[in-house]
């Protein structure tokens, strides 16, 4: 798969007919590797390995429900009380990071309300903090590390 943007991890790949699969430790299964998958399965490494996040409050293909529609997120990041925190989008390597991927989570934000959201496609990445009560969207340089997350 393509080199990215971030660490290299080990993960454990199988092939199963005509091809891969990745295994997903959060999900607990073997899924399809595809670009997307690689993006998202390498920012979960990243998340849990390098920013301390625990895997036991990652969810992966989060469902929620907006304007009457079933949609997924590629990652939710939840407190021990419950309470959302992080919304990451992942996109394959080849899509471009635009507006349109920004409004596609800001759409999701709009159910979680989230104060970081966080936008990759491996290559590049995109954090911001919001600030509900000043009404403030800032980019931030990185998504800070669990424990000032989850008390920030």
């Amino acid at each position: 798969m393509q080199l990215l943007n971030l660490p290299t991890y080990q993960f454990r790949i199988k092939r199963s007919k005509d091809q891969k699969e990745i295994f997903d430790s959060i999900r607990r299964k073997f899924v399809l590797l595809t670009p997307e998958e690689w993006v998202r399965q390498n920012i979960i490494r990243y998340l849990v390995e390098e920013k301390k996040f625990p895997e036991t409050l990652i969810a992966v293909e989060k469902s929620l429900t907006l304007n009457k529609l079933k949609k997924r997120t590629d990652i939710v990041i939840y407190a021990s009380s419950g309470k959302p925190l992080l919304i990451v989008e992942c996109k394959a390597p080849e899509v471009k990071i635009n507006q349109k991927v920004f409004e596609q989570i800001a759409r999701y934000n709009l159910t979680l309300q989230v104060k970081y959201l966080m936008v990759s496609n491996g290559l590049e990445h995109y954090c911001s903090f919001i600030n509900f009560s000043k009404g403030e969207f800032t980019f931030i340089n990185e998504i800070p590390e669990y424990q000032e997350l989850k008390n920030g």
